[in-house]
């Protein structure tokens, strides 16, 4: 196994994994849209896919779950389901990508090397699509926020949401997702003009035996 294909399999599976676990945060995290408001100044409220939070400017945090599914928006639900979905393709991806890596013994047949750059591959689509699956709910959430920021419709006055650190590190998550897929994918281009020197010993071995046989005929 080539050095490089090597250091690019591992450098693509920890960005992997700390791109799955930033993306578990966005999930959790309820600071997706924040507002604060210019007559309540010591309070602001911080919007999330799973509760609502109100805090305090001494420190004070109190949060609040949603009393019912079918009373969300159609955004959070949107979100909610895409986040999700994201998460459990990340983590299919990474599942199929470890027996993939050559530091893993498995697939030790002749063809062990073909089904491990098979899984290694199929390991950083999943990865890819994991990565456009969360950018989405985060760009769209992110678009209805400025939307309604500039809405001239709605008085100065009156407060609005705007981006909150969720937003930025779902961004970061779904780049990351993209970006570690793309380089489990070219570890296997790296490796797939690796010769099989078993093979071929077993060629040439074959092929003297047989210029034997014709010489003593």
């Amino acid at each position: 196994m080539d050095t490089c294909a090597c250091a690019l399999e591992l450098l693509g599976m920890l960005v992997y994994v700390g791109a799955w676990l930033c993306a578990l945060a966005t999930t959790l995290l309820p600071q997706w849209l924040t507002m604060s408001t210019a007559l309540l100044p010591v309070e602001s409220y911080e919007l999330g896919l799973w509760e609502t939070c109100v805090v305090q400017d001494v420190g004070g945090m109190e949060c609040r779950a949603y009393d019912s599914l079918l009373g969300l928006s159609s955004d959070l639900k949107l979100a909610r389901i895409l986040m999700c979905t994201a998460l459990a393709v990340g983590m299919l991806g990474i599942l199929v990508a470890i027996p993939g890596l050559h530091l893993v013994n498995s697939c030790k047949e002749q063809s062990g090397h073909r089904a491990k750059r098979t899984l290694t591959i199929i390991g950083g689509v999943l990865g890819m699509v994991s990565g456009v699956l969360c950018l989405i709910p985060v760009s769209y959430m992110a678009h209805l926020a400025v939307i309604h920021f500039f809405d001239e419709k709605v008085p100065d006055v009156v407060p609005r949401w705007e981006f909150g650190d969720a937003l930025f590190c779902g961004w970061a998550a779904g780049f990351l997702l993209i970006v570690a897929g793309l380089i489990m994918v070219a570890s296997c281009s790296c490796s797939q003009v690796e010769p099989q020197p078993v093979l071929q010993r077993r060629y040439q071995v074959m092929g003297a035996d047989a210029r034997k046989r014709t010489e003593y005929v």
